[in-house]
């Protein structure tokens, strides 16, 4: 989940990337109870529409960046099956500790899945190595977004997906009211009871500041993939794009 820039604000939506990996490592224990208090559940089944995207088969090697607490990359293995591979990297370490824990209770998956640390701007993976990349949530952490798509896309073979699953902005009320109010109001209050205030006050401040769905798509282009699509979803708070490495 790497992240941050040179301003140190929280409401700004902007901390440096030792803060961000900090915060991270201090919200892992209720980071998935928080996802589904948040989501009301949704974030699995938005998950699984991202892996429907990403095309991957039985047998592929696939690496999910920024992958938290390991749930995109549970659903990744469960589709490439015993015969594949799903690495999932983040630079948080307490994140990475619960998502080997989560994995070992899966024991028909836990083979087929890693989770080693990574930045997400300097992959430690060969060029065309994978058949897909995957980001769940996390690149609106990415201090340097084009960066971060670019080495994504590097590390997945020619014809490979790359796909970012995101939380965008409604623009058209009354959803766009319900959500100013939900992510302005209710989240900061939420991360209050958690015991985190300002991870949570983040959070709504670095969606604001994170380029919306045709914004991303461009950026997505200027990263070098091509054939970028996106799709809406839960009314708009949802944006998973998806674009293909050049053949």
């Amino acid at each position: 989940m790497s992240g941050g820039s040179a301003e140190q604000s929280p409401a700004a939506g902007r901390l440096e990337e030792p803060q961000v990996r900090a915060m991270f490592d201090r919200i892992a224990r209720v980071y998935d109870r928080m996802n589904s208090v948040m989501t009301a559940g949704l974030h699995h089944q938005w998950r699984r529409r991202a892996v429907d995207l990403a095309q991957v088969a039985p047998g592929d090697r696939v690496v999910d960046v920024a992958c938290g607490t390991g749930d995109l990359s549970l659903e990744l293995a469960r589709r490439v099956g015993a015969g594949g591979e799903v690495i999932g990297c983040d630079f948080s370490e307490q994140m990475l500790e619960l998502a080997r824990a989560k994995a070992g209770r899966e024991q028909a998956l836990a083979a087929g899945v890693r989770f080693e640390w990574a930045n997400a701007l300097e992959l430690p993976y060969a060029d065309g190595e994978f058949a897909a990349a995957t980001v769940g949530f996390g690149a609106r952490n990415f201090s340097d977004l084009e960066r971060g798509l670019s080495e994504m896309r590097r590390v997945v073979r020619p014809g490979g997906k790359v796909v970012v699953l995101e939380i965008t902005t409604p623009t058209k009320p009354p959803l766009s009211t319900f959500y100013r109010f939900w992510f302005d109001r209710i989240v900061p209050n939420l991360g209050r009871v958690a015991g985190d205030s300002d991870a949570y006050t983040y959070l709504p401040s670095s969606v604001r500041r994170f380029p919306g769905p045709h914004e991303l798509a461009a950026t997505m282009e200027r990263a070098g993939l091509v054939n970028i699509r996106y799709v809406l979803t839960a009314g708009g708070i949802i944006a998973t794009h998806v674009g293909e490495v050049p053949s």
